[in-house]
């Protein structure tokens, strides 16, 4: 699990994150002296921070790609196109059959369809068979060092600590991504220690090696960030060519015959059905992909922050779920290049909008401040940059 840590221009802003040009601020040998004793303060034992932690040196490999997180930077129909390919499709469907009772075992208890779970275990880790060989426990330490996100990695590496003190995984078992995720569905240490449970019985909560516990836990998780149990996620519907785009926001619920009232139907045309409320969901504006998001999907958006990423798993379940293949929209979509992105948040950044990430990312928080100068330019507000607003401004 990946959580996108979600001015005037100037051309060297541009070209890179703002953050690419930071450094740690001291050794990190001395770093690390310091950060035991706030272990210790925390309740970690000498001799767990003695075996984890002597003679650690950073891994240079883990902030250079930190610093290179490009795939986020894909917009939906393209990424989508790389994550949901017939190989995991097949894969989650014999999955989900060979797994029946154990999928419905784990739904009884915590509520999250078999569908969901499979697609966030396909997209991360390819249902377990690439968790990852990095040594965790040196990845944490060298990010929480470095000068991009230190809270959170110390957090997390405290969490970690935590998981060998209490007997969950000893250091040489503890490998997995280059963040630090562990297991089949790539959990970070802190909700690891939080919200695994033993599902198979073992007396373990071993993520990395038992499916049952890695799925479980998950669902665990979804569970505790609000997963409403028998109701939808996403439904992929078609949009008019005309409507108030202002309103395509996930932040603004109607119920499904509101949305149909403003001329949204099914994929086919007709009319929409269903109960509820949804936020219709414009991953790439008023010309592509259109969908309704149930409060469900909220709890995607809290996995991992990236609207392109939650959109993709989302969509991912509905396809093992027996949905067809998405459309591509009402027409063409030229999307912003990572440079042309970055550019757009640097200049309204600039301007005021509180858009603190220029990261070539669009996020919800770049779609809100587009949202807002598309209505002061009076153009369609549908929170999706192009080309044609990036000349405007």
């Amino acid at each position: 699990m990946r959580y996108l840590n979600s001015l005037p221009l100037l051309a060297c802003l541009v070209s890179a994150p703002v953050w690419a040009d930071c450094s740690p601020s001291q050794p990190f040998a001395d770093w690390l002296q310091g950060f035991k004793s706030e272990a210790l303060a925390a309740g970690l034992r000498p001799e767990v921070l003695s075996a984890t932690l002597d003679g650690m040196t950073p891994d240079k490999s883990v902030i250079q790609r930190d610093r290179s997180q490009q795939t986020f930077a894909l917009d939906f129909l393209s990424f989508s196109a790389k994550k949901v390919v017939s190989y995991r499709l097949n894969k989650g469907r014999e999955l989900l059959g060979k797994n029946t009772s154990l999928f419905k075992r784990i739904e009884r208890e915590f509520g999250v369809p078999g569908e969901v779970l499979a697609s966030f275990w396909g997209l991360e880790t390819d249902f377990g068979g690439n968790t990852g060989d990095m040594p965790t426990l040196r990845s944490l330490a060298t990010l929480a060092w470095d000068c991009r996100r230190p809270e959170m990695f110390r957090t997390e590496l405290l969490a970690a600590l935590q998981l060998v003190q209490k007997g969950d995984l000893t250091p040489a078992k503890m490998r997995g991504a280059w963040a630090g995720e562990l297991g089949q569905l790539q959990l970070l240490a802190s909700r690891y220690d939080q919200y695994a449970v033993d599902f198979d019985g073992d007396g373990r909560r071993d993520l990395i090696h038992s499916s049952a516990d890695a799925l479980a836990s998950a669902a665990s998780m979804l569970k505790n960030a609000g997963w409403r149990a028998g109701e939808p996620w996403l439904k992929e519907v078609k949009v008019p060519h005309e409507m108030d785009w202002s309103q395509a926001r996930l932040d603004n619920k109607l119920s499904v015959s509101e949305w149909g009232s403003r001329g949204v139907t099914t994929v086919e045309g007709a009319k929409i059905g269903g109960t509820g409320m949804a936020a219709l969901l414009l991953p790439m504006g008023r010309n592509g992909p259109a969908f309704l998001a149930f409060p469900n999907f909220d709890v995607f958006l809290a996995w991992n922050e990236s609207t392109v990423y939650s959109a993709t798993a989302a969509y991912f379940a509905t396809r093992l779920a027996g949905a067809k293949p998405l459309r591509a929209g009402n027409a063409p979509v030229a999307s912003l290049t990572m440079g042309q992105t970055k550019q757009l948040q640097a200049t309204l950044k600039g301007r005021g909008f509180p858009v603190t990430k220029v990261d070539g990312i669009i996020g919800e928080e770049t779609r809100n401040a587009v949202r807002q100068i598309q209505q002061e330019l009076k153009l369609p507000a549908d929170g999706y940059p192009d080309a044609g607003l990036l000349g405007r401004m």
